[in-house]
């Protein structure tokens, strides 16, 4: 066996450590070579074309804006956010409902027992007059509907006769004139 020299030790570990301090150096060197990216250049902003312009996405914020060419150059105007919407009316829903929760819980309490029996008649109801319409048992006026006589049917059944005889009258005075015409 032979002994063990300095030379023969140092030049596996001289190698690691070597081999260490490139990783370091090629990991931390990535990192600082790639520069981020301008907000113009293909960073923040991502572009699609539309018939009208171009649809404009921040992908930092999430906000989409329309973009179009007019006379004095190019305009973004943001496209109204739904969600955005829906979200400011629920929140004043919310504050509207707690705002009621409150008024609804300063109001006046009625406890459950009354200091005075209630009366079994209303003082300001009017006395009925004695030819008044009969009631019935729910207190609710009973609406009679008087059927017509045999005589006011006859009146109507020779009113809908003579009608209906005239109808026929003008059809054939207007058939026979059109038939004359032809």
């Amino acid at each position: 066996m032979r002994p063990v020299t300095s030379s023969t030790t140092s030049f596996p570990t001289s190698w690691l450590a070597a081999a260490v301090f490139a990783a370091a150096i090629a990991i931390g060197g990535g990192l600082m070579a790639a520069p981020s990216a301008p907000d113009g250049e293909n960073g923040r902003y991502s572009m699609t074309p539309i018939p009208e312009g171009v649809l404009r996405l921040d992908t930092r914020t999430g906000t989409v804006s329309t973009c179009t060419k007019n006379g004095a150059g190019w305009a973004c105007y943001a496209v109204p956010d739904e969600r955005t919407a829906l979200d400011a009316e629920i929140g004043r829903l919310q504050a509207e409902v707690e705002k009621l929760k409150g008024q609804l819980a300063a109001g006046p309490t009625v406890s459950g027992k009354v200091d005075e029996a209630l009366p079994k008649s209303d003082p300001l109801k009017k006395a009925e007059p004695r030819n008044a319409e009969p009631r019935s048992t729910e207190g609710e006026r009973k609406i009679e509907i008087p059927l017509p006589s045999d005589q006011d049917v006859d009146r109507v059944m020779s009113f809908l006769e003579k009608a209906w005889r005239r109808l026929i009258d003008m059809a054939n005075r207007v058939q026979r004139d059109v038939s004359g015409r032809i």
